[in-house]
Parts: C-alpha cells; structure tokens; sequence
C-alpha cells in the first residue's frame, strides 16, 4: 500500500474513486498534517496560509509525489524537493479558463467605462453619454506568457479582433523572443502579465518599462505582483505615463488598506480574485489527481510537472 496524506477539504471528491493500492491519511489543520508527513509517500498538502505548507513539505522525508491545487509554487522549498528527487504536479491550467475570462472582462470594464456606469446606478443617475469609448477590435496587445492561461487570453482577445503578439523562447511567426519585447513595447495599446514568478520575472515591468510605453498603454496583470516594480507603477500612473493599470495581484497581498494603488482612479485593484470566479476548481484538480494517481500507478509520468530548477 501507498500512503497519500491529503486534505480533507477534497475527501469527499477523491475518496470515493482511490484505487485499492492507495491509503488514504486525511487530516483537517497543520498539526495533523504534520504529524502524518513523514508516512506520506504521495502527499497533497494545500492550505490557505503558505508557512505551514513548507514546513509539512520538509517533515515529509518520504514524499515522492506532491500534488498541489496552486499554479504558482515558488514559496516552497523547491530546492529541497529537488535534493530528496520529488516530482510535482501543480494546478497549472486548473483556473486558465476563468483566469482568461476574467481578463477580457477587465479590459472591457476599462475601455467601455462600466465602473463609472455602475456608480452612476448606484445614485440613480441617467447618463447621457458613454464614460468609455474605447474599442478593442483592432488595438495591439503584447502578451507576456503563453503558457495554459496565455493562449486561452490570446484565443479570446483575437475573437474581439486584436492582434495579439505573444513572447516565447522559441520566438516563430507573428511572435517576440524574450530580448525583443522591451524594444517593441511603444508599439502596443495593452501590456498583459501572464509569467510565472521566477527570478528571471521579478520586477521585469518598472520605471524604464512604463516609460516606454504609449500614453494610452493599459497594464494587465494576472500574474504576480511582484513581476511590477509597485512604486514605479504607481508614479506612472499619478503621473499620467500610461492610461491605467488592472491589477488582479499586488505585491503584497493583501494590498494594505493605506496603499496609494486604491484611490488611484486610472488603477482597477481585484484583490486575486480571477482564479476563484468559478465553482469546478476543486472538481477540476480532483479530476486530474486521479487521472494521475492511475498514471503512477503505471510510471508513466504524472502531468503537469513542475520543472524545480526553473521554478514554475
């Protein structure tokens, strides 16, 4: 028998469709997990708070697989992982549909003014005109990230007759390599964020970025926060440098309730709320996790993995 130490949250959508060679170890806080880590050979750990993640990951000297609902794992000691020779699946693609959505209804609320059509309900005004005006069919986007969410971005925008030009390594028609966008970014109407958290991504849009842009650039970012130099995003913004940002992540989180970024009116601030705006996250990642169970059962590789040196 293989020992899985996993989440009660998810029982009653696993539970009933674990192969026979799997013993199951449910626990429902941090102490209980972490008293059960060093049985665990396949381990699905989530919790809300990250610290108690990491340190049930380092008790669990056994593990050979963990599996985790989150697409962005850089806060766990991947370099540990990689030392005991662990495989991880991540949630990669799980959220990419309403992520993706959530993106297009950003950059329509932008461009339409819907914000200011929505406090104008709330004090029972008629407006007599559009607050917004602007149009996305036509307009340039330069999409930073193809991965699971990326594409479903790219697919969507280009229904709205955008054209979208994605940054990839392997470059290819109609696309950018990783040392070209910089140059190009004046060429844009919208700059999306759709990259991984890495060292190489930290604060790759700041001030040098921001002035390259055109005065009617909108920042999207539904990656993380810490892609943005923050400080520099904001003096951007109150300076007029771009038209607007919408920020679905902040560096940090949650945004202080003191922070500049909420009164500034050309910023739209969603708390990271893309990823949940749906109900089959859960269904969709205990989906996968047995598809992946019957996987390892056969050592055939479990997908998606996590390349632990390159951090996503």
């Amino acid at each position: 028998m293989t020992k899985a130490v996993l989440s009660a949250l998810i029982r009653p959508l696993v539970e009933p469709r674990l192969p026979e060679w799997v013993e199951p170890l449910w626990f429902m806080d941090r102490e209980q997990a972490l008293e059960m880590a060093p049985e665990a050979e396949i381990g699905w750990f989530d919790l809300n708070e990250k610290e108690p993640m990491v340190e049930i990951a380092r008790a669990a000297t056994n593990l050979k697989w963990l599996n985790s609902i989150y697409a962005g794992l850089d806060f766990m000691p991947l370099d540990l992982l990689q030392e005991r020779g662990v495989t991880v699946t991540n949630g990669v693609g799980i959220n990419a549909i309403t992520i993706a959505e959530y993106v297009v209804m950003l950059m329509l609320v932008h461009a339409k003014g819907y914000r200011e059509v929505v406090r104008a309900q709330d004090r029972h005004e008629w407006l007599m005109d559009s607050p917004g005006k602007r149009e996305l069919a036509g307009e340039r986007v330069l999409l930073l990230g193809l991965g699971a969410i990326g594409k479903l971005i790219k697919t969507r925008l280009e229904a709205f007759d955008m054209k979208v030009v994605p940054v990839r390594r392997s470059g290819g028609e109609g696309s950018l390599r990783p040392g070209q966008w910089r140059e190009k970014l004046g060429e844009f109407d919208w700059v999306i964020l759709a990259v991984p958290s890495t060292e190489e991504t930290r604060h790759m849009i700041g001030g040098d970025e921001l002035a390259a842009m055109r005065p009617n650039a909108v920042l999207v970012n539904i990656a993380r926060g810490d892609v943005v130099k923050q400080d520099d995003l904001v003096a951007a913004l109150r300076e007029k440098k771009i038209e607007a940002a919408l920020l679905d992540v902040t560096d940090p989180e949650p945004l202080p309730e003191d922070h500049p970024l909420w009164g500034l009116d050309n910023a739209q601030v969603t708390m990271h709320l893309s990823g949940r705006a749906q109900t089959r996250m859960f269904q969709r990642s205990a989906d996968r996790f047995i598809e992946n169970l019957h996987r390892w059962h056969k050592g055939e590789p479990v997908e998606p993995q996590m390349d632990l040196a390159a951090g996503y």
